[in-house]
């Protein structure tokens, strides 16, 4: 646990680890982004352009989340922009970065699940990354535990304030006693999900499949996870508030991957959009026209771009023209 990483001279500035950690997978998540997007055939510029609302939204989403679930950890009104000392809800981010989505598209509308798909794997490896910041700076810590690898964190964490509370440790304690790294466990999990989002990339698929393997597989992961946590208590039939969001997004997952199942299969180059760069100077990206659906078009097979009618017709000509 490090939630200072250190002081700047001459000021009163500290650079905390969570904020630092959380900038770290806000950056990684948008490379990965862009680089789905290439693979997929859309424009970087589109991502760039829909990141500024995802990330607003989702860091509104995380804090009211937060707030919802921990009130009494709002003292002042500066409280709720602190988000760099934590308290962040993972799932308020993506509920949160989908609203921002959402209203992105109705401003100018653009095929949300080939967007979804690119967005899957940023989701997953933001995700992982975060947990990193989330262990460093002692929160979403386990309940207590003997297991070999149960992890103390010291005087004035999170842990041990939650301990202290509860009456397990006196307060001359040096250290919490040995608890879950759910963190940890948060943050394998995430690589481990990123690793099947992009094994599962490389298969014909259809546009949102990549995002209903998302919500299939993660709640099954955090799940199991938030059941050894201790700090959130339960609300409804003995699960908290992320169980219960687990189960909707694993429900609501396989009925996207049912829907989409539905439409016919196709190879994956046949089935992902493109996005053509705008044709006129300070056009958006995302804009275009209504048929292609805002400027996006399926990949026409090599024939039918190379070689127009015109130019067929002239080549059978001269292959039946009779040789001397």
């Amino acid at each position: 646990m490090r939630p200072i990483l250190f002081d700047i001279p001459g000021s009163d500035l500290r650079i905390h680890s969570y904020g630092v950690m959380i900038f770290v997978a806000c950056a990684t998540a948008l490379a990965m982004a862009v680089w789905r997007a290439r693979r997929e055939r859309i424009d970087p510029n589109a991502v760039y352009e829909l990141a500024t609302w995802l990330f607003l939204g989702g860091v509104i989403g995380a804090r009211v989340f937060y707030f919802i679930q921990h009130p009494e950890a709002f003292h002042e009104p500066s409280d709720v922009f602190r988000t760099w000392q934590g308290g962040n809800v993972f799932y308020g981010c993506i509920l949160g970065g989908l609203t921002g989505s959402t209203l992105y598209w109705f401003r100018r509308p653009f095929p949300f699940l080939g967007m979804c798909d690119v967005a899957a794997p940023a989701v997953a490896i933001g995700a992982a990354l975060g947990r990193i910041g989330c262990f460093l700076n002692g929160c979403c810590h386990g309940a207590v535990c003997d297991l070999p690898w149960g992890v103390s964190f010291p005087t004035g964490s999170h842990a041990w304030v939650r301990q202290l509370n509860a009456g397990l440790i006196p307060p001359e304690a040096p250290a919490s006693l040995p608890v879950h790294p759910t963190q940890l466990y948060s943050a394998l999990a995430g690589f481990v999900v990123l690793g099947l989002l992009l094994a599962y990339a490389r298969r014909p698929r259809r546009a949102g499949e990549l995002m209903a393997l998302l919500m299939i597989v993660y709640p099954v992961t955090r799940w199991p996870i938030e059941a050894l946590r201790s700090d959130e208590a339960a609300i409804l039939a003995g699960m908290t508030w992320s169980q219960h969001i687990s189960v909707a997004l694993l429900a609501s997952g396989l009925v996207l991957r049912s829907l989409l199942k539905r439409q016919p299969a196709g190879p994956e180059t046949e089935a992902r959009p493109s996005m053509p760069a705008p044709d006129r100077p300070g056009a958006s990206h995302l804009e275009g026209d209504t048929a292609s659906q805002s400027g996006w078009r399926e990949r026409q097979p090599p024939s039918q771009l190379a070689f127009p009618p015109q130019t067929l017709k002239a080549s059978r000509a001269r292959a039946e023209r009779p040789r001397a």
